[in-house]
């Protein structure tokens, strides 16, 4: 079953584990990958979705090769608060992971304008069109991730846990 709550991390993750950040679509999955001190975010990957289970592999491999404690799955929930079939999709993924390997830990971030976050900031780089292409989904997946290790981190600095989330 998923983390409800960010500040459950913490007694689940050795000190050097990393944190793998994705970033669920229906054709591809973006994905980053924290540093071992889980405060910085760094784009990785796009995965090109085929099989589930040839796709559950190669996330199960990226974890054991990084080193990674958690997943954060980005939701994306509307702008209104509310779930929609996109977060049903990417909830049913997190399901499907969890039937292949039951031990791995998730938590669920809101993942609410990441992708326009991550267009704006290549748009600033002045990337062109087809790079933008290529790297948006890795890009949100690092926006991702980071809000998550800056709710911790400020958690971490007020000695108050961090929120429920989705």
């Amino acid at each position: 079953m998923p983390l409800r709550n960010p500040s459950e991390l913490a007694g689940l993750l050795k000190p050097s584990q990393r944190l793998l950040g994705l970033d669920v679509g229906s054709k591809t999955v973006g994905l980053a990958l924290s540093d071992v001190s889980r405060a910085i975010a760094t784009p990785l990957e796009t995965l090109k979705r085929t099989k589930f289970s040839d796709d559950a592999k190669w996330l199960l491999k990226l974890v054991a090769e990084h080193g990674v404690g958690a997943l954060v799955i980005g939701l994306p929930i509307n702008m209104d608060g509310s779930e929609g079939p996109r977060c049903q999709s990417v909830r049913q993924f997190a399901t499907n992971l969890l039937t292949v390997a039951a031990d791995l830990n998730i938590l669920f971030w809101d993942e609410r304008l990441s992708t326009v976050a991550a267009q704006r900031a290549m748009l600033e780089a002045d990337m062109s069109r087809k790079k933008r292409a290529e790297n948006v989904d890795k890009i949100a997946a690092a926006y991702i991730l980071q809000g998550l290790l800056d709710n911790l981190a400020a958690s971490a600095r007020s000695g108050a846990p961090s929120g429920p989330r989705p």
